[in-house]
């Protein structure tokens, strides 16, 4: 699964490392528990094949893939080894499908959530210190960069999670003409993502959402 990290750019040195830190939480963090939401989610839907191939746990070298790591430090967009997932073993094949690959980007969106009310919290029972102004860096970089996790993940393009769901819905030829031309389609829309352009969609997409989170934490000023 290819997960897109948009930079969060910023000419002070020092934010720019706790950002590099903030990717390193990604990779070792919400990478492997977005993998791991999409193989509880099949197992729990009745299939079984994450558990058989050691899928099912949160130990990030269970889901890392080195490549896609290190893209995103050089290019700050990169990707996990994918669950493999066999949909005809879910009780309820659509259900299966459509839970299974909202799984990712709802656990995502959690940890953006969780990440700011522990900075809520942080702030409430530490005073504003050095300390405190690096945490704010790191988990308000985590928080950003989880929301646009999400909603990548959810653009209704193959292989993404997005177009697993709305597959369910497509006519069959369309669905048969996508799969078929799959590859092509994604090498395009990895040109698109390289154009500034694409980031401006990410963003005011995955902006409101997190006015939203910091309005519910209270971090919203």
């Amino acid at each position: 699964m290819i997960d897109l990290l948009f930079n969060i750019r910023n000419t002070d040195p020092l934010t720019l490392v706790f950002t590099f830190l903030s990717y390193t939480m990604i990779i070792f963090l919400a990478l492997p528990v977005h993998e791991f939401a999409h193989a509880f989610a099949a197992d729990k839907m009745g299939d079984h094949t994450p558990r058989w191939n050691g899928r099912l746990t949160l130990n990030p070298f269970a889901h890392l893939d080195f490549f896609g790591a290190l893209l995103i430090f050089l290019f700050g967009f990169g990707y996990a080894r994918p669950v493999p997932v066999n949909p005809r073993n879910f009780r309820d094949y659509r259900k299966g499908i459509i839970v299974t690959a909202l799984a990712g980007p709802l656990s995502n969106l959690a940890m953006s959530l969780l990440s700011l009310v522990l900075l809520r919290i942080l702030y409430f029972v530490i005073p504003i210190t050095v300390l405190s102004h690096i945490a704010g860096i790191l988990l308000y970089t985590f928080a950003q960069i989880n929301i646009y996790l999400a909603v990548f993940n959810l653009m209704p393009v193959p292989p993404l999670d997005g177009y697993r769901i709305i597959s369910n819905f497509l006519p069959s030829r369309w669905a048969y003409f996508i799969e078929r031309n799959q590859w092509y389609i994604t090498i395009v829309f990895l040109v698109v993502i390289l154009s500034n352009r694409f980031g401006y969609i990410i963003s005011f997409l995955a902006e409101p959402i997190y006015k939203l989170f910091l309005i519910i934490t209270g971090l919203y000023y």
